[in-house]
């Protein structure tokens, strides 16, 4: 019988310490450099299927080969030819504990880890890049131990081209594997979608749909009336925000958006029947409190239950509906802004609030909410299963595994002041207190300087400059969703503090050639798309940057504290904003503006002065952090682009196997189509499918803080 490279418990106690290296002496010198793609020795990889020794008492055998055992009895047959095999992928962390993670699950728990439960537009940066860092940080192992194997096998280190070529196809596939939930998107998470961006529609909606009927709406109504009508909006919008924390945490994230789609409901209802203006002012206050709601729970409730990869797609998509909204009202204001028909463009709330109670049956709870309640919620593991497509039990508690990681990685708890020592602990961390002050100064920037005196107040602005103001609104509400698309492109290519200098930049220019339009100097063309320009220049940085470093700069322990915070200052601002405009174009007349560019040349210096640069984000950097985060952690069995030995000795890759087990799942589903038994994912969710259930088990690897 040919020699094995696995021993038997009594060669095991009679090997001396020569035999087997331990960490200070490892299997094998590293290998060599690969285009500079390594950073550090990667600890404690062992031969393909071997047994970290150095770590067991003598004759004791380690989890990991009790769980073999049955692999390896029947390893060799009578001929003694290695047959095909999988070996299990696992570590070992600082503290003994071990979790069985695959390179793809590790990769996926990282993710989990690092991407806050929160959709946020502009993120896909940070997504694309993190998982760049944990494909090439998987690949170094994936390398390192086809090099020991290649040792071992042939006493001979792979070649700098065959290592580099192997580093190259092991980060491609594992990035494709990880990339592979930006297009499985499954029917519940599509109906949560559609709901969560009506929701944002409406916030949209609201904010430009008071821009066009103001003299036809109750006329005789004064200044003041119709300044604080406006301003209801905003002054409802934080008591809705503050109070959707409490809400979401008690009643859901599910519960909270039905909440929020209801309040909409009553809003619509009593705009569209107002007796006077008070009832108008009245119905505002009630929709901002909705919209309040709705900006913060629209962006948890999709970030808990979209993948990591796929939370930055979202929070664009909910981004977009937001400026198509402010781009219907507009529309709508052509032929609905009349005497006799705005009833119907109030009325639109409501329509759309109804459509989304429609579409509740089919909303899922967030997963994350009910495992923190309950860990071994069952309903959560339905959840799981049902918003990712998963099909086998261990998968879903792989899944469960990194939502209770990164529960546990992002949770900052404090008890009864969680909200007030969060604050107060950002602000007492020097190394992020120059961040906690530029994101409050960034939100007070985005508001003060004028960007929704345009969506409330562009109409009466434009009278008198253009023969038809509405033509000159709309102009700016379409400009303002092409700018979106704009900064999303950009967003990808430049740095944040860029973008910050050049929109703080644009628009003060903007204001100075608006300002001197209004004073005679230019045509009031020029004045026109000075305007529109400055809205441009808005939506490529100081629009949507102040929120996205809140995602991309905070650990994630911090973001939902400086996100509510944020909020809180950002409405504040806005109310000011839309009260004092009216009085400012009244009294300030041409020079109307001039306040607004103050602002923005304070924010331009402050940018350029004291705001730091986006750090970590690159994929080397995330790397660098990966490799120092999991230096105490020992890898084994880490090769996956090659890691099934056949009859021939030569090493396989994963396609046959991957191929074999689609058209197996292929096969499956088409069988349950032909009898009529497959699930397309409109079945209700039974509420009572934890009453009476056993626990369910938790991944131990994640519990056990393992990886």
């Amino acid at each position: 019988m040919s020699s094995s490279p696995y021993k038997t418990d009594d060669e095991e106690r009679n090997v001396g310490s020569e035999d087997f290296p331990t960490e200070e002496t490892p299997l094998v010198p590293p290998p060599a450099q690969v285009g500079g793609e390594y950073s550090m020795p990667l600890k404690g990889v062992t031969p393909h299927g071997g047994i970290p020794h150095s770590r067991m008492a003598p004759g004791r055998r380690s989890m990991h080969e009790m769980s073999n055992l049955v692999e390896e009895s029947d390893l060799f047959k009578s001929t003694g030819t290695p047959k095909t095999m999988m070996s299990k992928s696992y570590s070992v962390n600082a503290d003994g504990s071990i979790a069985y993670l695959t390179p793809l699950q590790m990769g996926r728990h990282e993710l989990y880890e690092s991407i806050p439960f929160t959709a946020v537009f502009g993120l896909q940066k940070k997504e694309r890049s993190l998982s760049m860092a944990v494909s090439s940080y998987a690949a170094d192992l994936d390398v390192m131990e086809a090099d020991q194997i290649s040792m071992v096998q042939s006493q001979k280190h792979l070649s700098s081209h065959e290592l580099a070529a192997r580093h190259s196809q092991a980060s491609l596939m594992l990035l494709e594997e990880l990339e592979l939930d930006n297009v499985m998107v499954t029917t519940p998470l599509i109906f949560a979608v559609i709901v969560a961006a009506m929701g944002q529609f409406l916030v949209g909606y609201n904010i430009g749909v008071m821009n066009a009927p103001e003299a036809v709406v109750f006329p005789g109504h004064s200044t003041l009336e119709w300044s604080i009508a406006v301003a209801a909006f905003c002054f409802g919008g934080p008591f809705g925000a503050n109070y959707a924390g409490q809400l979401a945490e008690t009643r859901g994230r599910r519960g909270a958006l039905l909440i929020c789609t209801w309040t909409f409901l009553f809003g619509g209802i009593l705009q569209t029947a107002a007796l006077n203006m008070y009832c108008i002012i009245g119905s505002r206050l009630i929709i901002g409190i909705a919209s309040g709601i709705s900006t913060v729970i629209v962006p948890i409730y999709l970030g808990e239950l979209a993948p990591p990869t796929l939370r930055g797609t979202l929070g664009t998509l909910t981004q977009f509906a937001l400026v198509v909204g402010i781009l219907v009202a507009d529309l709508f204001a052509f032929p609905f802004a009349t005497h006799d028909k705005w009833r119907i463009l109030f009325a639109v709330t409501g329509i759309v609030a109804l459509l989304q109670l429609l579409c509740a049956p089919w909303l899922l709870e967030s997963p994350r909410w009910l495992l923190s309640k309950k860990p071994d919620s069952r309903k959560a593991r339905y959840i799981i299963k049902k918003l990712r497509g998963l099909r086998y039990e261990e998968e879903v508690e792989t899944e469960v595994g990194h939502f209770v990681g990164a529960m546990n990685s992002q949770d900052v708890t404090h008890g009864e002041e969680h909200k007030t020592m969060g604050f107060m602990d950002m602000i007492a961390d020097k190394k992020i207190r120059l961040l906690v002050v530029s994101c409050f100064v960034l939100q007070s920037v985005q508001q003060l300087c004028g960007i929704n005196a345009v969506f409330y107040y562009s109409t009466s602005f434009f009278d008198g400059i253009i023969p038809n103001p509405l033509i000159g609104t709309t102009l700016v509400g379409g400009v303002n969703v092409l700018a979106t698309y704009a900064a999303l492109l950009l967003m990808d290519s430049c740095r944040r503090r860029t973008l910050l200098l050049w929109s703080t930049a644009g628009m003060f220019l903007s204001c100075i050639v608006i300002v001197a339009s209004l004073l005679g100097y230019f045509s009031n063309i020029i004045a026109l798309l000075a305007v529109n320009v400055y809205v441009i220049f808005f939506e490529i940085g100081l629009g949507p940057i102040p929120w996205l470093i809140v995602a991309e700069m905070f650990d994630g322990k911090y973001v939902a504290t400086a996100m509510s915070a944020s909020s809180q200052i950002n409405w504040f601002f806005n109310f000011v904003v839309s009260m004092v405009f009216p009085y400012l174009n009244e009294y300030l007349g041409p020079y109307s503006f001039v306040p607004f560019a103050s602002v923005l040349l304070f924010g331009f210096i402050f940018t350029a002065i004291w705001l730091p640069e986006t750090q970590g984000t690159t994929p080397e950097e995330l790397q660098a952090r990966l490799i120092k985060k999991n230096e105490s952690v020992v890898y084994h069995n880490m090769s996956f682009v090659g890691d099934m030995v056949g009859d021939d000795g030569q090493q396989g890759t994963l396609g046959d196997e991957w191929r074999m087990a689609m058209d197996q799942v292929r096969k499956e589903e088409e069988d349950a189509m032909n009898v009529g038994t497959f699930n397309y994912g409109f079945k209700p969710i039974d509420d009572k499918v934890e009453k009476g259930s056993p626990p369910a088990p938790v991944a131990g690897g994640f519990m056990a803080g393992a990886y």
